[in-house]
C-alpha cells in the first residue's frame, strides 16, 4: 500500500497531508499566516512556514498513526504561488527524499484543488470554477491536458475581496468578513459587470467600490452587492464552459468557495442545466497538504516524478502546462 506525504505551502498555508493509495485521508494538519493588516507578506509567510514546518510534520504523522519510514511517496506544491512560501516546502521535501532515499512529485497547485474535489464528490469530469486569493479559473479536462476555458483578466476573486477589505479597514482575510457583512443587507447598489467572453476582470469593480465606500455608502451594503456582482460574473463564466464542452459536472475549488452565496448560485444554475453541482467539505475547498498528497500518488503511479536532486518549484507555473499521463 502506497503512502504519500503532500507539502502545501504556496501561500499563506503551510500544510501535510498523508494519504493512501486507496484515497483514505489519514491526516490533514495546517498552520496559516495572518495579518491583522494589510495582506500576506511573501518574506513575512515564509518566515511562518519555517517556523512551523517541524510542528506540523510530527502532527500529521501523529494524526496517522504513522511514522514517517512508512512513506512511499513525499509530492510538493511546486506551483503557482509565492517563490519563498513554495521554496519552504521544497526545502522540506528535499529533506524528506533524502532522508527515505526516494523520488519526490511536484504537484500543480490548481490541478491538486480538481483532483481532490473529484475524489471527494466522485464527479466523474466536470468543469472545475476555481477561485482563490490569486486564481480564478474555469478549467476541465480536454484534449490530454487540463485547460484553462476562462479566467480573470487582472487580479483573482480572492484579492479583489481581500483589497476591498483592507481599504474598508477590516483585515485579512476578507472573505469571511465581507461575507458575514453581506448578510446583513439587500439593498441592492449599481456596480460594473464585468464579462468578456469567457474571461472576468475585477479591477474596475474595486475601483467603483472603493468609491462608493468614500461616498459614505453603507459597507453592509456594498459587501451584499459585491457579492451579486462578482459571483453572478463567476456563475455565468462556468455556465457557458459548461456548454462548450457539453459536460454536466460543476465543481467548485478555492478557498472563495466556501462563500455560501456563491455555492447557492452555482447551485441554481446547475439545477437550471439539469446539471449536477459539487462542492467539498471547506477543509478540502482551502489549501490543504491532503490535496497535494492524493495528486501525488496519481503521478507517482503514472511514474511522474523527479530525483530530489533535481526538484524545484515554479512560481508562474499554470494547469494547462502541466503533462496529465494519469488519465491518458
Amino acid at each position: 500500500m502506497k503512502i504519500c506525504l503532500g507539502i502545501e505551502s504556496t501561500a499563506h498555508t503551510f500544510g501535510i497531508g498523508i494519504v493512501d493509495e486507496k484515497g483514505n485521508i489519514l491526516a490533514n494538519v495546517k498552520e496559516v499566516y495572518t495579518t491583522k493588516q494589510g495582506g500576506i507578506v511573501p518574506l513575512e509567510a515564509a518566515e511562518h512556514h519555517e517556523k512551523v514546518k517541524e510542528k506540523v510534520l510530527k502532527l500529521a504523522l501523529e494524526k496517522a498513526g504513522i511514522k514517517l519510514d512508512d512513506i512511499n511517496v513525499v509530492s510538493f506544491s511546486q506551483g503557482p504561488g509565492l517563490a519563498p512560501c513554495l521554496l519552504k516546502g521544497l526545502f522540506l521535501a528535499k529533506k524528506l527524499g533524502k532522508e527515505l532515499s526516494i523520488d519526490l512529485v511536484p504537484v500543480n497547485h490548481c490541478i491538486a484543488h480538481l483532483e481532490i474535489g473529484k475524489l471527494l464528490c466522485k464527479a466523474k469530469d466536470p468543469v472545475m470554477l476555481y477561485v482563490s486569493g490569486a486564481n480564478t479559473q474555469v478549467i476541465s479536462y480536454a484534449s490530454k491536458r487540463y485547460r484553462v476555458f476562462g479566467e480573470t483578466l487582472d487580479i483573482g476573486v480572492g484579492n479583489f475581496i481581500d483589497s476591498f477589505a483592507r481599504y474598508c479597514g477590516i483585515g485579512f482575510p476578507g472573505g469571511p468578513k465581507i461575507e458575514e457583512l453581506a448578510k446583513k443587507s439587500k439593498n441592492l447598489v449599481e456596480l460594473p459587470y464585468s464579462v468578456k467572453g469567457m474571461d472576468v476582470a475585477f479591477s474596475g469593480l474595486l475601483t467603483n467600490l472603493k468609491q462608493k465606500y468614500d461616498k459614505g455608502y453603507k459597507l453592509s451594503d456594498l459587501a451584499f452587492s459585491l457579492q451579486e456582482y462578482a459571483f453572478a460574473m463567476l456563475t455565468e463564466v462556468s455556465e457557458r464552459a459548461m456548454a462548450f464542452l457539453r459536460k454536466e459536472e460543476l465543481l467548485l475549488a478555492g478557498g472563495v468557495a466556501c462563500n455560501k452565496r456563491l455555492q447557492e448560485m452555482c447551485k441554481i444554475m446547475c439545477k437550471e442545466r439539469n446539471a449536477k453541482f459539487f462542492c467539498p467539505p471547506n477543509e478540502f475547498l482551502v489549501d490543504n497538504g491532503a490535496m497535494i498528497a492524493w495528486l501525488g500518488l496519481l503521478m507517482f503511479k503514472a511514474n511522474q516524478k523527479v530525483k530530489a536532486d533535481e526538484a524545484d518549484i515554479a512560481p508562474y507555473q499554470r494547469s494547462d502546462e502541466v503533462k496529465v499521463s494519469w488519465l491518458n
